[in-house]
């Protein structure tokens, strides 16, 4: 009688072995396909730039249930002055105080024009496609941790978070207040990522 032969993956100190070839090929692709986390030791002081992440740290919101940190990137391609679009419409979406992927997204879906969240929402960098027009509360939380390191221009920033057909909530870079502005003014505009840990 022949002994199992046994069949063994192996990655860094994972180890996978098991006499069925099938199973250790199935769990050594579920093993490839979990992203690393990273240790505390791997983040990088808010302000300063989270290599490979697309932009500097934004300190670690709690979130609406699940922590996260806030990646802001810098340089004159991810900041631009536009419009928040759909004056005198009262989109059904886009009203979540947290929510600014989700606001992002019912802006960019529809038939109007939202330039603000359409231009963070087409934002790329360091590979990462999932920028967003980030949210008031995300907005008053990177005013607290960014607003005296240099990396939002002292001005007011568009928020994802609409008030109303004629307004949308603008954050003041300038001196900490969270405003009601007409969506067909002009403001900054700054994408933001999420990185769960």
């Amino acid at each position: 009688m022949q002994a199992n032969q046994l069949t063994t993956y192996t990655r860094g100190d994972l180890m996978i072995s098991s006499p069925d070839e099938s199973v250790v090929l199935k769990l050594a692709s579920l093993a490839i396909a979990v992203a690393p986390t990273a240790t505390p030791s791997q983040i990088p002081a808010i302000g300063e730039v989270w290599p490979g992440e697309g932009g500097v740290s934004g300190g670690l919101f709690p979130g609406d249930g699940k922590p996260y940190y806030l990646i802001v990137p810098t340089g004159a391609d991810a900041e631009a002055e536009l419009q928040w679009g759909g004056y005198r419409e009262e989109l059904d979406g886009a009203k979540s105080a947290h929510g600014g992927p989700s606001n992002t997204a019912d802006l960019v879906e529809t038939d109007t024009t939202y330039p603000a969240a359409q231009f963070c929402s087409s934002f790329e960098r360091d590979g990462h496609k999932d920028f967003y027009l980030m949210s008031r509360r995300e907005a008053s939380f990177l005013e607290i941790t960014l607003g005296d390191k240099d990396v939002f221009s002292k001005a007011y920033h568009w928020t994802s978070t609409q008030y109303s057909a004629n307004l949308a909530f603008s954050m003041a870079f300038v001196d900490g207040w969270i405003y009601y502005s007409v969506k067909n003014d002009e403001r900054l505009v700054r994408p933001v990522r999420r990185r769960f840990i």
